[in-house]
């Protein structure tokens, strides 16, 4: 068995580590009100360390597949810390955007707030039951 294994399981329990750890916080952070500009700060700085990490941990593991061989689980990698990236780039600047109309008081920017927060908790799910997956086909992969 080539060394490239166990940076590559590494970095794979470091995702799905980041992954849940960030799921299972961001999700009690859904009772706040919203309604004040520090929690829509706060849940803004919440996801950008999120994707942050959540593109290194990737790109760590799509690298150490590649060393290792596993080119359709260094792609997987790849895309996740590609969406990271996107997800970072898209979501973020609404939130502070919704922020800013929090502040000013206007009429729904609460809501919509809790729809991004509650539609980025959705995708960091998502992003959980695809490593898993990878994980399993990979296990079987490796007992065949």
């Amino acid at each position: 068995m080539p060394s490239a294994i166990y940076p590559a399981l590494f970095f794979t329990v470091a995702m799905l580590v980041n992954t849940g750890y960030f799921l299972l916080g961001g999700l009690p952070l859904l009772i706040l009100k919203h309604d004040e500009p520090l929690d829509a700060r706060f849940v803004r700085g919440f996801f950008n360390v999120y994707y942050q990490a959540a593109f290194w941990v990737a790109l760590g593991a799509a690298v150490s597949y590649a060393l290792w061989g596993r080119l359709v689980f260094a792609l997987g990698a790849a895309v996740l810390a590609a969406i990271a990236t996107i997800l970072r780039r898209r979501l973020l600047p609404v939130m502070l955007q919704l922020g800013a109309q929090i502040e000013a008081g206007k009429a729904g920017a609460v809501q919509q707030f809790r729809r991004m927060h509650a539609t980025a908790l959705l995708l960091n799910l998502v992003q959980l039951v695809v490593v898993v997956w990878g994980l399993i086909a990979l296990s079987r992969s490796l007992s065949a």
